[in-house]
């Protein structure tokens, strides 16, 4: 167990932080990565359930999908690990701005605390409507039956994830906070999906903030970073956050 950090960098005690969350920080909540050999991909075809075009085909196969995998999230079994706990807790005790980009569609650093985040690929405990845009929060199933709540029709509403051939959400924001960043952080990213993967390159030609990867293994892109710490997500990352805040004191 990696309890005691030594950091490379501790920005100013008023920097600003973006952090950047892949499916390895929520793979120790019990959730399936994507694009592991054993992961999601490997079992469902990406053309079958997540793509505007399979849904416009099959919208019974793709709604089946995610109703599969909301309801893995309401298990008991699903929580946040302490990872998740641990950036809450940064947001909490930093004197700094924070803001967290997560690649992930479920609502973990949500339900750990944390509040200072963007969704860039979305979230399925929400529903959105092809037809007039409306967003309304989602749990339980979703069918072709279900009524928009905005404009009342029938048959257009899909989970609010951005699919394969899709812009991710809130771009601009992301790349506003990543060229005034002081410390940018990646964690549990596979430096494969694009374009979170060419965030750390984004920042290192904007600005001078220091990057570190935190994952359990080097990413892709681990060489585009000044600095980095490899093991779980669930005692790697809390022992990173009390290095952070232990030197800012």
């Amino acid at each position: 167990m990696q309890d005691v950090l030594s950091l490379a960098h501790v920005p100013p005690r008023d920097g600003r932080i973006v952090i950047l969350t892949g499916a390895g920080i929520s793979q120790e909540s019990g959730l399936e990565t994507f694009r592991d050999p054993d992961g999601i991909w490997a079992k469902v075809r990406v053309e079958d359930v997540a793509t505007p075009e399979a849904f416009a085909r099959d919208p019974d196969a793709v709604h089946a999908f995610y109703n599969m995998r909301r309801a893995r999230h309401r298990t008991a079994a699903v929580a946040p690990n302490p990872a998740h706990l641990a950036l809450a807790r940064l947001e909490r005790e930093w004197p700094g701005d924070m803001l967290i980009v997560t690649q992930n569609v479920d609502s973990l650093h949500e339900r750990a605390g944390s509040t200072r985040l963007i969704h860039m690929h979305g979230v399925h405990s929400k529903a959105r409507c092809n037809g007039c845009g409306h967003v309304v929060p989602w749990d339980g199933d979703m069918s072709t039956a279900d009524e928009c709540a905005g404009c009342g029709a029938p048959g257009g509403l899909r989970p609010h994830v951005v699919w394969f051939g899709e812009m991710p959400l809130e771009l601009d924001r992301i790349q506003a906070a990543l060229s005034t960043c002081d410390l940018f952080i990646s964690i549990g990213t596979s430096g494969n999906v694009y374009p979170a993967a060419g965030f750390v390159k984004l920042v290192r030609r904007l600005g001078a903030a220091h990057t570190v990867e935190i994952n359990l293994e080097p990413s892709r892109g681990a060489s585009q970073f000044e600095e980095s710490h490899y093991g779980t997500a669930s005692t790697t990352v809390p022992a990173y956050v009390a290095a952070l805040l232990a030197a800012a004191a």
